[in-house]
């Protein structure tokens, strides 16, 4: 092996090492806590049980529930909570900390070669009873990546950027090959890598509508401390243990998760006692949780921004004056004061503070209906009339943003425009189609929308590629070829204080042109009982290894 490149502990192991597993660290309680020979976790004797009276079941309830038993079919939070249960990561991934040895107990990276090899652990099990293999992974990696396989993912474009493929060296051991830096390569493999069994998939492949799709507990096959027993689509999964799991024994027997389009109906579970964990509470509702018994809020700054994507290949957008006015024309800090009730912070680029590469010196643009209405002048669409596409539930008040945002747009003289608020389904696969009208006829008509992202692996580069490069990106939402090669210089430079700059400059050249109406970064609000042992994560990743009663 090198020496140097060499990773070799996990994560487990060096908390253990270093005393953090019990510190207030905010990472959160580990898997493996100290049980009390009852499958209890701690030994909790309060008499409080869980919603069900049972302190070994767990109910969390979620603002998009999936449709689907392809973990790799959408690029969505709410899917990863309940998949990566499942099909389990390869890596642990802690922001601002890097990546741990999860079903990869080891990896190199081979000098001068773009590649890294990865060896997993034995004894890994997929719940069907199959061997995971090296072969495995990297089929997983390739269909994620290579979209001619005919398994198409979103995951390749904004997760899997710089990977270019991968081969399996033997049983346990696989190559991951990339085109940038290597930093930059752990970033990505280190949060979206995944196994899903090769035959299992195959099988399950269904040709006409190039997905992977079943509808019965037994269609699931993953790798995770959970297994499905239960599933309706669009409604509800249970989960229970996997009793040939490699790792630690998860802290509840079983696991159920819902979905409520609503946070006042995901409020009203809490205080009925019908869930013990929900998502995305709203400013309005933390009031009802903090009176509520038993209950409390617990929040943190996500990594996520809110924004409006503009496809500049879409009139009026291609105008960077249009652009620029629709900024001017939003007052992003009233938002966040009034809509948001302050849970938020007004920003003026694609990435959160805390993410490698954000660029301090730039502020939010300030309303200012006069330069607004001029720069329209100005780019020759005066008297235009656009509509923004927004969601209702995936994020804090964002049909509320949506139709503010609209309104603030509609009050300037020479722009008419009006919200339309539509299921998140429908903005996500707007944000997928990428920018060229003739190749996407259904879905490029909806170049205007309201989205969040979350920067989840702590680098700009995740924050702006999928959206703004143009070699084999046909899903990006913004052609401009000066920024895209900012990008790509960015993601060969080796030197950590050389690329932060490089990509402090990307954020700049990002503000100036405009792609997106900014917004702000949410904070992330939860609502769970409170004999739950547990801290959120700026990721926004709900882990139930990571829990305990």
């Amino acid at each position: 092996m090198k020496g140097a490149n060499r990773r070799s502990i996990d994560r487990r192991t060096l908390l253990k090492l270093t005393g953090a597993a019990g510190a207030a660290t905010g990472i959160g309680t580990l898997a493996g806590c100290v049980d009390d020979g009852n499958g209890t976790g701690n030994g909790d004797d309060d008499g409080n049980g869980d919603v069900n009276g049972d302190v070994d079941e767990l109910t969390i309830t979620l603002s998009q529930f999936p449709d689907t038993i392809d973990p790799l079919d959408h690029i969505t939070g709410d899917y990863f909570d309940v998949y990566d249960h499942i099909y389990e990561p390869l890596f642990d991934f802690e922001p601002g900390e890097g990546i741990f040895g999860r079903v990869v107990e080891d990896w190199e990276i081979q000098e001068g070669e773009g590649t890294t090899e990865l060896s997993l652990r034995d004894g890994v099990v997929f719940h069907n009873g199959d061997d995971l293999t090296a072969e495995d992974v990297a089929w997983t990696i390739n269909r994620t990546v290579d979209p001619e396989m005919g398994v198409p993912s979103p995951i390749g474009t904004f997760g899997l950027g710089s990977i270019e493929g991968a081969e399996a060296v033997d049983d346990t051991t696989l190559e991951v090959h990339y085109g940038a830096a290597p930093g930059l390569a752990e970033f990505e493999f280190g949060n979206y890598a995944r196994a899903l069994n090769m035959e299992w998939a195959i099988d399950n492949h269904d040709a006409e509508n190039e997905a992977i799709s079943g509808a019965d507990p037994e269609d699931f096959n993953g790798t995770g401390p959970y297994e499905v027993v239960d599933f309706t689509s669009g409604e509800e999964i249970v989960l229970e243990r996997f009793d040939d799991y490699w790792g630690d024994e998860p802290p509840f027997e079983t696991v159920r998760f819902n979905a409520d389009g609503e946070s006042s109906g995901r409020v009203a579970s809490l205080e009925t006692e019908e869930t013990d964990l929900t998502i995305n509470i709203l400013p309005e509702d933390v009031t009802t949780v903090q009176n509520a018994d038993g209950v409390e809020v617990r929040q943190v700054t996500s990594f996520r921004n809110i924004f409006c994507p503009m496809k500049n290949t879409v009139e009026p957008f291609d105008s960077l004056e249009f652009r620029q006015a629709m900024n001017y024309a939003v007052d992003n800090e009233e938002i966040v004061d009034t809509i948001l009730s302050g849970f938020g912070e007004p920003r003026g680029q694609p990435v959160a503070p805390g993410i490698n590469g954000f660029n301090d010196s730039i502020e939010p643009y300030e309303q200012d209906i006069g330069t607004a209405e001029s720069l329209v002048e100005d780019s020759g669409y005066g008297g235009v009339e656009i509509e923004l596409v927004a969601p209702s539930g995936r994020y804090l008040n964002d049909a509320d943003v949506g139709e503010t945002v609209a309104d603030q747009i509609d009050q300037l003289d020479n722009v008419d425009c009006s919200a339309n608020i539509v299921d998140f389904g429908v903005v996500s696969d707007a944000n997928q189609a990428g920018v060229d009208p003739d190749e996407y006829e259904d879905t490029w008509e909806i170049p205007f929308y309201l989205i969040g992202w979350g920067t989840i692996t702590g680098d700009t580069d995740y924050g702006v590629q999928g959206f703004f490069t143009i070699p084999d990106n046909p899903n990006r939402t913004f052609h401009d070829e000066e920024l895209s090669d900012a990008i790509l210089e960015s993601q060969q430079i080796e030197d950590p204080d050389e690329r932060r700059a490089q990509l402090e400059e990307v954020n700049q050249l990002a503000h100036e042109k405009a792609p997106f109406v900014f917004l702000h970064t949410q904070e992330s609000i939860y609502g769970v009982r409170d004999d739950i042992q547990w801290d959120p994560r700026e990721d926004e990743t709900v882990y139930i290894w990571e829990m305990d009663r």
